[in-house]
């Protein structure tokens, strides 16, 4: 509904983000409110991790809205290309969000569209939540029609699903959903429209991120338990309690903690007492899924697209069901996806060129299509950079929903570099071309490897990433080189081995040797008999090697009896006293 601009603010000398209200939508009093309730609800707030606003007002019939300017991506940008998080980082990100949702909070402000697309991270890790476009003051009236519903559905609480309004306990709900996505990667319940989704929060129970991730611990599987509870008395009293947890849940004394038990029934709630049925349980729409129906009026859905493209109202029936869905300005593609006759038989993809990546991968989803969350980038002088060129398959193409993965070829105005296979190659010369000629930086790392005849110390053994990623300046490379070591002859098997060829051995490569003697008839006087060092094993400069040689037998004396100067790991047993003090 707007367009934003990168700006100086020439008086403090800083950049600044201007919000600007898209002309077209100048004279519709219902998106001047919702663009005037953004400025108000941030403008009261001040927080460390809530995006600050600087300035509102209206010039010559624009509205706009000066804020901070936020170097960084949204966490949705981060998933795409991470996949999912780390569990300390996923803990680290939620710390900040429900700290700076409790201050929201506490200034009476409920967020109601908490989702990764409004939330930005800097490059320090620090998020900022941003676009209170639909947020609502807790003292005051919902400005949408009685029965609306607003979110993004796909983090949509229950509640406001089935039309009983927004409370701090359905942001508490959105986080939960939106913790679960940074842990998985993945969203916990999609669906091919945006009722079926909203139903599936409803009724169906939130998938264990444990059972896709075992490293997960208990403790923090219980924070999203508690906080998307179906039942709101289930669920934190309020986001300072989910902070208290989150702070926590990392402990070790805490991680592995019993899963948490509902108090009350799921779905039983202060206004409804009956079990909600199964989603599946019966093919008649429940009286639960037509008050769903006709509560979600208006959702804003998962990528929040430009108005004129992406709402259009079906009515079904005479229930007067009003969705607003993602799409490209092509209804007349989408209404038999939405109404679930398409099935497993052939679908048109929706034409998303032109649309920004969150939007295109949004509108896709909501049309029950896979999409491949790794873009192909194509330098365009046609198409803004972080814009959608075009789909693989083409827009418009009538293919099988279950057997094709949309692939999206975005625009860049980057210089990338699509990774080769250097395997083999001297790192030096490869480590020069990548960083000199296209800005990556490059780790070099070692890995051990034997030496030997064919072993080149300055050859790639493999690469990260591998053959084919596509890079822009300033990712990283690591290639991994050989760390060459040599090994011990066996001294004892061996030709040609004596006391002064060991000697000159140990000399060149710093090794103490250590001679001892054993009389002996079963050698010949100068024969290698042990040593401490097992052949085969890693040598390594600066240790002791004892070595015990055959000497004559004398009239007088007794043979000596052997003696293991070797234990089983390789290390004589004077030289395991030695390394007590440090050394081997």
């Amino acid at each position: 509904m707007a367009n934003v601009y990168l700006a100086q603010d020439t008086i403090l000398d800083r950049k600044v983000a201007i919000k600007v209200l898209r002309g077209d939508l100048a004279n519709d009093e219902k998106f001047i409110r919702r663009f005037q309730r953004e400025a108000l609800s941030a403008s009261s707030l001040s927080h460390p991790n809530i995006v600050e606003m600087y300035d509102v007002g209206e010039d010559a019939g624009n509205h706009y809205i000066v804020m901070e300017y936020i170097e960084g991506k949204t966490l949705k940008q981060l998933l795409k290309k991470r996949g999912n998080l780390t569990v300390s980082e996923a803990v680290d990100i939620m710390l900040q969000l429900t700290d700076g949702i409790a201050h929201a909070h506490d200034s009476y402000i409920i967020h109601r569209d908490l989702k990764p697309q409004n939330i930005m991270i800097q490059e320090d890790g620090q998020i900022k939540i941003t676009d209170f476009g639909i947020a609502m003051a807790l003292n005051s009236t919902q400005l949408t029609q009685t029965n609306s519903v607003m979110g993004s559905v796909h983090y949509l609480p229950p509640e406001q699903a089935s039309g009983k309004g927004s409370t701090i306990k359905s942001d508490i709900y959105s986080m939960g959903i939106l913790f679960y996505e940074l842990l998985t990667g993945v969203l916990p319940f999609k669906g091919d429209n945006a009722v079926e989704i909203a139903l599936k929060h409803m009724k169906d129970p939130i998938p264990s991120v444990r059972k896709q991730n075992a490293n997960i611990p208990q403790s923090v599987e219980n924070i999203i338990l508690k906080a998307t509870a179906k039942n709101p008395k289930n669920r934190y009293n309020d986001v300072k309690e989910m902070y208290q947890d989150l702070r926590v849940c990392l402990d070790p004394d805490v991680m592995n903690q019993s899963r948490v038990v509902y108090k009350y029934p799921e779905h039983e709630t202060e206004e409804n007492k009956e079990t909600i049925p199964s989603i599946k349980a019966k093919k008649k729409e429940t009286p639960e899924e037509e008050k769903v129906k006709q509560n979600i009026v208006q959702i804003i859905e998962d990528d929040d697209v430009e108005p004129d493209k992406g709402k259009f109202r079906f009515v079904i029936g005479g229930l007067a069901v009003i969705l607003v869905l993602l799409l490209a300005g092509l209804a007349l593609f989408f209404g038999p996806s939405l109404l679930g006759i398409n099935g497993n038989k052939e679908s048109v993809v929706p034409d998303v060129s032109g649309m920004s990546v969150e939007d295109a991968i949004g509108v896709l989803e909501n049309e029950g299509f896979k999409v491949n969350y790794e873009t192909k980038k194509v330098v365009s002088g046609e198409v803004a950079s972080g814009f959608v060129i075009k789909t693989d398959p083409a827009a418009r193409k009538s293919v099988k929903k279950d057997s094709v993965e949309v692939v999206i070829y975005e625009s860049t105005d980057e210089e990338t570099y699509t990774m080769e296979n250097f395997v083999g190659s001297n790192y030096i010369k490869v480590q020069t071309r990548l960083q000199e000629v296209y800005g990556l930086v490059v780790k070099i790392e070692k890995e051990e490897v034997e030496n030997g005849d064919e072993v080149n110390s300055q050859a790639i053994l493999r690469q990260e990433p591998e053959e084919g990623a596509v890079l822009k300046t300033g990712d990283q490379v690591v290639l991994y080189i050989p760390d060459v070591y040599d090994k011990y002859p066996d001294f004892v098997k061996e030709e040609g081995w004596n006391v002064e060829t060991i000697q000159k051995f140990c000399d060149t490569y710093n090794i103490t040797v250590e001679f001892k003697e054993q009389q002996t008839t079963s050698y010949d006087p100068g024969t290698i008999i042990r040593q401490s060092r097992a052949a085969g094993s890693k040598m390594v400069s600066g240790v002791t090697i004892v070595i015990t040689v055959a000497t004559e037998m004398k009239d007088s004396e007794e043979e000596q009896p052997p003696t293991d100067d070797t234990d089983t790991d390789g290390e004589s047993s004077d030289e395991k006293t030695d390394s007590s003090d440090g050394t081997q």
